[in-house]
Parts: structure tokens; C-alpha cells; sequence
């Protein structure tokens, strides 16, 4: 954590990515949040880059150790994808809000009734609720001089006054912030009580209560009540799960774009069984140790230390982020490996994207991908994942350069959705291991539930589908969220 947050940082600096402790009180098993598209047919292709920028920044009753599913909706497409949000019940009475899901962040805040800026209403279809602590019987303000607050900071807070709230800050890379207190309420979600069975389950949360946002936060284009993290920190929800006893600390995710939705699981998958790599030690996001790229039946001639891990270095899984991103050298390596296999192909560039007319099926036309990781676990990336068509025979590469992106993350590889779709991923924290295998994210998971020691069957959900994107804006959409990323780097 050290090498994250630098000593020197001011305080509020400091809930960048650790701005939330949760006192969980699990109901049986496993648990569902309904989960629903966050981008509409309205939305165009430039949104979903300038999304990467913004989210790479933003880096549940009384039993324990179950597994939550949560129904996914959505294609992880570039021209048809966009973030994932949960319905989810906080409250007494419950009142629902729609958050996004966010597996390389760890906060949970909700705009506050409070709130200057904030949206009013969204471009996405969904109504908007501003959270009002007063209306809730269960809920309460977290002062400074608690427990949660000084552990968070990691120390008292300098002026603290009893029973001040206890304040955080998240600064964006885009320019946008959202600035709160920290509040503890019921939350209220779905849990598995067995094969294809939920009850409705509660929890006591502590979170953001966002009182003022600026920038995009403050926008309808792409409004959502607030962010719910899946960070490996301590302060994340996995992690405060896991400490409480509550759940395996490990999730899983199977994102399909062939038919929309997917799965996401938190718990022991026990089938299908994948192969897994270790991850990177000491980091803030999923970092694993990536040894070679080969394309076709041939290793690109690399130097070796492009592939280092390190500050502002190192290969990053990130289901949030829409792309695939590369250090400079890599890209162009890894275009020209690509691109020899149709030498008459005449490119443009569009929107930044480098791009081209193909009349055949890209699968029959250009090479599979494979990214070689630690204790040999291959990462095979197919053309029809990396290479999309805007329609007309006109098709676009997914793959990115760093260098254009922003300066802090030019040395950096970002494998987003492009490269995990139509996977299994598996996260397991207890081991620090991360792996994956080819999957019909269509179909079920088997995932053991500890409390009963019962392996339950959690199926895919496709709650949503967004209509087709536009390639016109389609860039500072992700530019935006690649560089947010980076900010926190």
C-alpha cells in the first residue's frame, strides 16, 4: 500500500481508491444484484473510450462464506458496449439505486440528497434517487473519530471534532470529483438459497454519500446513483466480505459478446476449472507477469523489459476498460505481425482508430493472438475479438497505443474486455492467482457454496441489450477513461 499512496499525499488524496469499510451481515449463500446496461442505442462509439479514461481512474442476514451472483446485461463490444450498473435496495425503507459495477475500483458512493451538481435525470432510461439519510430508520452518519475513518486515513484525522462526519474526496483524471461523507445503512440484494432460487437478503454498509460532484459526474449523458467497487484492497467489498468471514475472497466473471449478459460470481468456482498465473504482489490493481506475445505461430521480437512490472509499468486486467492497450513499441510490433497477413489491406484513420476495408470473415483472414503469462498460462485474443466493424465491410482494430493515451501510462499493458470476452476469469485473492479459459458465457458456472458445503448452479443473465454505437465521437469517450486510469498510477 505504500508504494500506492506516497506519504507525502494530503489526506484527502488518500480515498482516491480507499474510501470505503463495510460491516457486512450476510444473509445464507449467495446473492444477486440486478444488473442492467448502462449505455443506451443513443450512445455513441466515442463514449466508450472516453469511459476507459474515466474508470481507470476510479481505480452483503447472518451466516458466512457464501456466493453472490450478479445478473449481468449487455454486449462487450466496442460499437455496442458500455459499463454495467446493479440494481440494488438501501434503506429502511429500501429504495433503489442504480450503481455501477466496477471490478478495478473499491469505493461505493451514491450521490446525496444533498447534492449540488449531481444529475437529475439520465440519458440511459433509468430513474435517478438521491440518497436521503433522514428518510432512513437504519441509517447513520460515520464520524471522524471512528474507527472506520482513522483506519482509512491511517491515522486521526488532524481537526477532527466529535461527531464531525467523516469526510472523503475522489479526484478523477477527466477533472471531475466527487466530494462526501461517509454514511452506514442497510443495503438490500438478492441471495442464491439454491440451484436457480434467491431470497432477499440485507446487509449493514458503510459508504459515500456524494454531496457534490463536478465534471461528468455532474452530466445526464452516462448518470448512475453511485459506484460499487470490486477492488482487491482492504477497504473494497470482496475484501470487507472476506475479513468478516462472509465470503470466499475470490469473484469471477464471463462476459459474452456473442449473445449479451454474461455471469459475474463472487465465490469458489469449482466448474469449469481454469489454469492460473500469479499475481503481482503489492499492487493496486490486477497486475500479472506477462513473458511474450505471439502472433499466428510467431513470438514478436520484443525487449524483454517492456514486459517489467513497476510504477507506471506491468500488464493490468481490467473488465471495465473496453480496449486493449500497449506500450509503443508493442503496438506497432504487434499491427505490422498482424497486418502481414493481409499486405494489400489500404488503412485510415478514424476517430484515431486505425482502420480498414475486409470483405471476408476476419476469423479466415488474420491470425489469433496469444499472450503468454507466468506458469504458462496462455491469453488467446481471436480476430473477431480484436478487430470490429462499424458496418460496410469497414472494420477497426481494438488495440491501442499507450503512448497516445497519457504519459504516465505509455509503458503500460491494459487488456480490457476485448481480451477477457467469452472467458471465464477467474480472481482468486486467498491465493493471489488470476486465470481464465475459453467459455460459453451463455451457458452456467458450478460455484461451492461453504456454509452447506452445496456446489449450486449460477447461470448467465442477459437483462439488457444496447442497440448499435456510432464510430462518430467514439474516441474521447475512451480516451477520457484510459486517462482517468492513469491518474491513479
Amino acid at each position: 500500500m505504500d508504494r500506492r499512496w506516497p506519504s507525502h499525499w494530503p489526506p484527502h488524496l488518500l480515498f482516491l481508491l480507499l474510501s470505503f469499510i463495510s460491516f457486512f451481515d450476510l444473509g445464507s449463500g449467495t446473492g444477486v444484484f440486478r444488473v442492467q446496461r448502462k449505455y443506451t442505442d443513443r450512445t455513441h462509439i466515442a463514449d466508450l473510450r472516453a469511459h476507459d479514461v474515466r474508470r481507470h481512474g476510479r481505480f452483503l442476514s447472518s451466516v458466512a462464506a457464501g456466493a453472490i451472483d450478479i445478473p449481468l446485461g449487455g454486449i462487450g463490444v466496442p460499437t455496442e458496449t458500455g459499463l454495467y450498473y446493479a440494481e440494488i435496495g438501501i434503506g429502511t425503507p429500501s429504495k433503489s439505486y442504480y450503481v455501477q459495477v466496477d471490478t478495478g475500483s473499491d469505493i461505493l458512493w451514491l450521490n446525496c440528497i444533498t447534492c449540488k451538481h449531481c444529475p437529475k435525470k439520465s440519458d440511459l432510461g433509468i430513474k435517478l434517487t438521491l440518497y436521503d439519510l433522514n428518510s432512513s430508520s437504519s441509517g447513520n452518519i460515520v464520524s471522524c473519530d471512528e474507527s472506520f475513518c482513522s483506519s482509512t486515513y491511517g491515522g486521526e484525522i488532524p481537526g477532527c471534532i466529535h461527531d464531525a462526519p467523516c469526510q472523503y474526496t475522489v479526484l478523477y483524471g477527466d477533472g471531475s470529483s466527487t466530494t462526501g461523507f461517509f454514511v452506514t445503512d442497510n443495503v438490500q440484494y438478492n441471495h442464491v438459497s439454491g440451484n436457480h432460487q434467491t431470497k432477499i437478503a440485507t446487509a449493514s454498509v458503510t459508504f459515500g454519500c456524494g454531496d457534490q460532484q463536478s465534471g461528468d459526474l455532474g452530466s445526464s449523458a452516462e448518470a448512475v446513483d453511485g459506484i460499487l467497487g470490486f477492488g482487491q484492497s482492504n477497504s473494497s467489498m470482496l475484501s470487507q466480505l472476506a475479513s468478516a468471514g462472509k465470503v470466499r475472497k475470490m469473484f469471477s466473471h464471463c462476459l459474452d459478446t456473442k449473445n449479451g449478459g454474461g455471469i459475474f460470481a463472487i465465490g469458489h468456482v469449482v466448474q469449469p476449472k481454469v489454469k492460473t498465473t500469479p499475481l503481482v504482489p503489492d499492487m493496486p490493481h490486477y497486475n500479472i507477469i506477462l513473458k511474450s506475445i505471439q502472433v499466428g505461430g510467431a513470438f514478436l521480437n520484443l525487449p524483454t523489459d517492456i514486459f517489467e512490472t513497476g510504477d507506471n509499468k506491468g500488464t493490468i486486467l481490467d473488465s471495465g476498460t473496453t480496449l486493449a492497450y500497449l506500450p509503443e513499441l508493442a503496438f506497432k510490433t504487434l499491427m505490422n505481425a498482424i497486418f502481414s497477413y493481409q499486405p494489400g489491406l489500404s488503412f485510415h484513420t478514424t476517430q484515431g482508430f486505425l482502420c480498414f476495408e475486409f470483405s471476408g470473415r476476419v476469423d479466415d483472414g488474420f491470425p489469433k493472438i496469444i499472450f503468454h503469462f507466468e506458469d504458462s498460462v496462455e491469453l488467446p485474443i481471436y480476430p473477431h475479438d480484436y478487430l470490429f466493424t462499424t458496418g460496410n465491410d469497414y472494420w477497426c482494430t481494438g488495440f491501442q497505443n499507450s503512448a497516445l493515451q497519457s504519459k504516465e501510462g505509455k509503458d503500460m499493458i491494459l487488456l480490457g474486455d476485448m481480451a477477457l470476452s467469452n472467458k471465464l476469469v477467474v480472481y482468486d485473492l486467498e491465493n493471489q492467482v488470476v486465470g481464465w479459459t475459453d467459455y460459453n458465457c451463455s451457458s452456467s458456472i458450478k460455484i461451492q457454496d461453504d456454509i452447506s458445503t452445496a456446489v449450486y448452479t449460477v447461470d448467465a443473465h442477459n437483462l439488457s441489450f444496447a442497440g448499435r454505437l456510432e464510430i462518430e465521437g467514439f474516441i474521447p469517450f475512451l480516451m477520457a477513461t484510459y486517462l482517468l486510469f492513469n491518474f491513479f498510477l
